[in-house]
């Protein structure tokens, strides 16, 4: 057993410096940011959809799916902010299989993280410079975080990775909404120790660094649905799992009760076609209940040019090589929907 150091890799820094932003995606970032807060504050009544493929895969179909979001984003402009969901890592639950852009830029070719880093970075650089629409990534690594710091206005940090002491500090010193996942055994307490975590102050080693964070405000719950000890996936976006949530948190003692509805994973058993019905089902509870109503910022839908998913090399584009997703027709049908639902 050993470990191999391939290279040295360019710090964040170094590589923001040499691939930076134009002054005027600077600008649209910011507004973004500042829009999306809104909505965590309750200073706005827009929802938010973060939506996109399961992974991002390939630079060319995920760039032309952004642009079809950006062209539905106009039209829906006063009900919904849409943030493209550029997850460039992907979770392994056995640690086999395909791990996201950032270790493999090309799916079917060996892994080669120098490359990954400069195509994440240019792939949501083309989407905030392009479209003007900043992007959502999960905080699979927390040391990664850095490299695409000025490029997110959104961070989910996964059910594998919400009780892990690192990523609660980190996202305690990050500037825009990041959003805990219950985690896969559905234990609300450890999704709202991590929220807490999350918006408290701290002292750290980061990056070799001895680091202070403030806190973030925005820190706030993902529902994702939850598996059993029979390995069953079951749903927690129900009337009653919302009304349970809204009572714990009122009385957590934290800023901007807040959540987002994952209506795929193990909300929807991984079927894609479920999120429309699940969509509909939520925003039918919060017609019915001022404080879910109050608490509920928006939702996750795992979207992508064709439905369901194919393996590595069997070349259909625009399909997911990950998890199935719900195809573009059926996605843009949706985001009419909830717009006229709201």
């Amino acid at each position: 057993m050993s470990m191999n150091f391939v290279r040295k890799l360019p710090i964040p820094q170094e590589t923001k410096t040499k691939y930076p932003l134009t002054a005027h995606a600077i600008e649209a970032k910011a507004e973004r940011d500042r829009m999306v807060k809104e909505v965590f504050e309750g200073k706005s009544d827009k929802l938010i959809l973060v939506i996109g493929p399961c992974s991002a895969d390939a630079e060319e179909p995920v760039m032309d799916y952004i642009y079809r979001l950006r062209r539905v984003q106009d039209e829906v402009a006063d009900k919904l902010i849409l943030i493209p969901r550029i997850y460039t890592n992907k979770p392994r639950t056995t640690g086999e299989g395909y791990k996201g852009m950032v270790h493999q830029p090309n799916p079917e070719e060996k892994p080669d993280v120098y490359k990954g880093i400069l195509a994440i970075r240019e792939l949501h650089s083309r989407c905030l410079t392009e479209t003007g629409l900043s992007s959502a990534d999960e905080m699979l690594y927390p040391a990664n975080h850095r490299y695409l710091s000025d490029l997110l206005s959104y961070i989910a940090v996964g059910a594998r990775s919400v009780e892990n002491q690192e990523h609660r500090l980190v996202s305690s010193g990050i500037d825009v909404p990041v959003g805990m996942k219950n985690p896969t055994g559905g234990d609300l307490s450890v999704m709202m120790n991590a929220i807490k975590a999350a918006q408290s102050t701290h002292n750290f080693i980061y990056r070799g660094w001895d680091v202070n964070t403030s806190g973030n405000p925005h820190a706030h719950a993902i529902l994702r649905g939850y598996v059993n000890k029979h390995g069953q996936s079951l749903p927690n976006y129900h009337y009653e799992d919302l009304e349970l949530l809204y009572s714990i948190y009122s009385k957590a003692g934290v800023e901007n009760i807040a959540l987002i509805v994952d209506a795929n994973h193990a909300n929807s058993g991984k079927k894609p076609l479920e999120q429309v019905r699940i969509c509909k089902e939520v925003l039918h509870s919060a017609r019915h209940n001022a404080d879910i109503r109050s608490m509920l910022k928006g939702f996750m839908i795992e979207s992508y040019i064709e439905d369901g998913c194919q393996k590595i090399g069997e070349g259909v584009y625009g399909k997911s090589i990950t998890d199935p997703c719900l195809g573009w027709e059926k996605s843009k049908k949706l985001i009419y929907e909830i717009a006229d639902l709201i």
